[in-house]
């Protein structure tokens, strides 16, 4: 990859795009963790671009902070976060969603991601698969740590990791 992606806030016409990466990193990250059933759904990706469309262009998510992360003109990787979803962790910002197509991984562009809708210097908790090593190492490298809490969601194990602000 010669040129680098640039990470830019998200927007209304991305939402083709950040479904097709969406989709793509689920398979790519979450086949043998989730069921085949819905990584191989017919309609995932028309759910996925409704799902991004709300995001961007709904009232209800004004408070939520999207980015994308853009290679010529194809959208390469997606993050959105907001206010915290679990009302038992005192956190100022939650990241819902980090996903990069495989090949972007390791570039650098997930950090960008991550400070695009979650800056270092602030707190936040955040849900991620387990197991999920390379996710997990990517975010104990940014500060965060597994707070013993776990769910399933999906068919997934997910372990949730806290960063407190500095």
């Amino acid at each position: 990859m010669d040129v680098r992606a640039v990470v830019r806030p998200a927007r209304a016409d991305d939402a083709p795009g950040m479904a097709r990466v969406h989709v793509a990193s689920w398979r790519e990250t979450y086949r043998g963790l989730m069921p085949d059933g819905v990584l191989d759904d017919p309609g995932l990706l028309a759910a996925r671009e409704r799902f991004w469309t709300a995001a961007l262009t709904d009232a209800q998510y004004a408070a939520n902070r999207s980015a994308v992360a853009v290679r010529g003109d194809a959208v390469v990787g997606i993050a959105m976060s907001g206010p915290p979803l679990d009302p038992e962790v005192a956190s100022a910002v939650q990241l819902y969603v980090l996903y990069l197509l495989a090949a972007e991984q390791g570039t650098g562009t997930g950090d960008e991601l991550l400070d695009a809708v979650l800056p270092a210097e602030q707190d936040g908790t955040l849900w991620v698969a387990d197991p999920n090593p390379r996710a997990q190492a990517f975010y104990r490298r940014r500060g965060f740590a597994p707070d013993g809490a776990e769910r399933t969601e999906h068919g997934v194990r997910e372990v949730r990791m806290v960063r407190p602000g500095r």
